[in-house]
């Protein structure tokens, strides 16, 4: 295989789940059955018309997001992972992640998952804290979480978690105890996200009607900066605004859509960047409904809505996703001439009150700046031509 072919990372959307979680915003769907022989099908023949687009590529990474994959068989896991390396060249190290929930019957699978090919997991535990679990909708206890790491730990050579903080009456004590519980086990990979209340979602109409109230916003800063220090002193850096890792140990598909490389959208509402042979670059998007999704791959059509991408467009997109990481970004790699994609006297203005640091062609943003990213990023845009 030669080194000289482009990259691609692999997204495969699973899009059920048991029930909805309040403050999720995913493209979810709960059904009371699934046929997995139609879905077989219906993948095998999208992968292969990804291929098409895309041509032969060198495999860095597939990541199976949902939904909640960890509710496919096995089977169909490993089957598409069989069709999607045998129609792409798999890195030696491929990086095969599966979202999964703690839930007992999903963990019994993981050993059959590992065997099917997947060699790392990312486990939806969000908290420690059984009632705080109640209130978050999801359907496991923090034993049966705490079970799942250990168990996931066994069969899968890497091991993430989730966790969300600035919960309801959540306070810096209570999330450190947190935090140490989650430290004790060693992992080398953590995401924790800021609980936000997204449009649509059941907690945005009990939010409205004060159902509970959110943590203020000086005490959500203070929770995420004890996070940084004290997953930091222990070894976990934080890497992008939501993910701490030790050396190494970052997520390669992540990393992917945050240095904007290409990636393949496979599966109902899946998104898709991919570089033409002609150096084009196009956005992908799969239809959403499940329904519609196999409708439109069992008729023959075609599911991916493809638009292509400006260059002005792609230099607001790598900047979009280049300043989540937690390190400089150099502005000459944009596509165009930095000030075609930045205002250059607002940029000025965030230098001068110290949110923002340049050095040469380089920018890197302050903690207080990234708390507010899309502010930042609404603020510097330059204007559209």
């Amino acid at each position: 295989m030669g080194n000289d072919l482009r990259s691609l990372a692999l997204y495969i959307h699973w899009p059920f789940c048991k029930s909805k979680c309040p403050y999720c915003d995913f493209n979810s769907h709960v059904r009371t059955s699934i046929d997995e022989s139609i879905w077989e099908q219906a993948f095998t023949q999208e992968l292969k018309r990804a291929y098409q687009i895309t041509g032969s590529r060198r495999l860095e990474s597939i990541f199976f997001g949902g939904g909640t994959p960890s509710l496919m068989s096995p089977s169909l896991v490993g089957h598409i992972i069989d069709i999607a390396t045998t129609l792409w060249h798999p890195e030696n190290d491929i990086e095969i992640t599966l979202e999964a929930n703690p839930t007992s019957i999903e963990i019994e699978k993981f050993k059959a998952l590992s065997q099917a090919g997947v060699n790392r997991v990312s486990i939806g535990v969000q908290s420690f804290n059984t009632e705080d679990l109640r209130f978050l909708g999801r359907q496991h206890s923090a034993d049966e979480a705490k079970k799942a790491i250990h168990i996931g730990q066994q069969y899968f050579d890497r091991v993430s978690f989730d966790l969300i903080y600035a919960r309801p009456h959540q306070t810096i004590q209570t999330w450190q105890k947190e935090l140490e519980t989650a430290l004790s086990f060693g992992t080398d990979h953590l995401s924790l996200y800021q609980l936000t209340i997204e449009q649509g979602t059941a907690f945005e109409h009990q939010y409205a009607r004060q159902e509970f109230i959110l943590p203020e916003e000086n005490l959500a800063t203070d929770l995420y900066q004890q996070t940084i220090d004290t997953l930091g002193i222990n070894g976990l850096k934080i890497y992008e605004i939501s993910n701490f890792a030790r050396p190494g140990q970052e997520s390669k598909h992540n990393l992917v859509y945050w240095t904007y490389q290409d990636y393949a959208g496979v599966g109902p509402g899946a998104h898709g960047r991919l570089t033409l042979e002609n150096g084009n670059k196009i956005a992908t998007r799969q239809f959403k409904a499940p329904e519609t999704w196999l409708k439109q791959v069992e008729a023959g059509q075609g599911t991916t809505e493809s638009v292509p991408l400006s260059l002005n467009d792609q230099a607001a997109e790598q900047l979009m996703m280049g300043l989540r990481l937690f390190r400089p970004f150099d502005l000459a790699q944009l596509p165009v001439a930095w000030n075609q994609a930045i205002d250059a006297e607002k940029l000025d203005i965030l230098i001068q009150q110290g949110l923002i640091h340049q050095q040469g062609s380089c920018i890197d943003l302050t903690l207080p700046a990234r708390l507010c990213l899309n502010e930042v990023l609404r603020y510097i845009a330059a204007p559209k031509p």
